[in-house]
């Protein structure tokens, strides 16, 4: 069978020459960027000539990083949020006015949904049928494993169990896509 050409040599050559303790590297910084991800950084890898599992576990650790970075920011948005809700009730309830953020009406709000708030809203509806486990899995499918555990601790689901379950997403997403573009790369005779 012959090779279909391949149409990414430069990039190829260029990583090539990167020292190769810096490719991995690359790759997860690539695997940090929504939508990219771990599954799309470890795929680009393989396709530009870095070993298969050196770049799926690159691209999949970049993604878990950022998803770390996600859930400790945003758990502490929330803890933060909680409270001063907590304590706006409490002093309307020792009769003070309320200034909560849903008390004002929305400025320039549009009745269109945007992409994200479809996903979101998919999202909330796994999360109900499925669970954070299910939802976890199927969740690449409507939004970025970052949106998606920073809607999680939103939700109020435990930081710990949105790290678990979002880690075990990635790597069965990356693992998925890695095999996949290792295939393609081995049946058009690009390695």
């Amino acid at each position: 069978m012959s090779s279909t050409p391949y149409p990414y040599e430069g990039i190829r050559e260029f990583i090539a020459q990167l020292p190769e303790f810096v490719q991995p590297i690359v790759v997860a910084g690539a695997g940090m960027i929504p939508y990219v991800e771990g599954e799309g950084s470890a795929a680009l890898g393989i396709l530009v000539g870095i070993h298969p599992i050196v770049a799926a576990v690159a691209g999949a650790t970049g993604n878990f990083l950022s998803v770390l970075l996600v859930v400790l920011l945003s758990s502490r948005m929330r803890e933060s949020v909680v409270a001063r809700r907590a304590a706006a009730r409490q002093a309307t309830a020792d009769g003070a006015t309320s200034t909560l953020v849903e008390d004002r009406p929305e400025q320039g709000a549009s009745d269109k949904p945007t992409r994200r708030a479809k996903g979101q809203k998919r999202l909330g509806v796994w999360l109900t049928r499925f669970g954070v486990p299910g939802a976890s899995i199927l969740a690449p499918l409507a939004l970025p494993t970052q949106l998606t555990a920073a809607f999680f601790v939103g939700a109020g689901v435990p930081k710990r169990w949105v790290l678990l379950w979002q880690a075990i997403a990635i790597v069965l997403w990356t693992g998925l896509i890695a095999a996949a573009a290792l295939g393609l790369v081995n049946l058009l005779g690009w390695a």
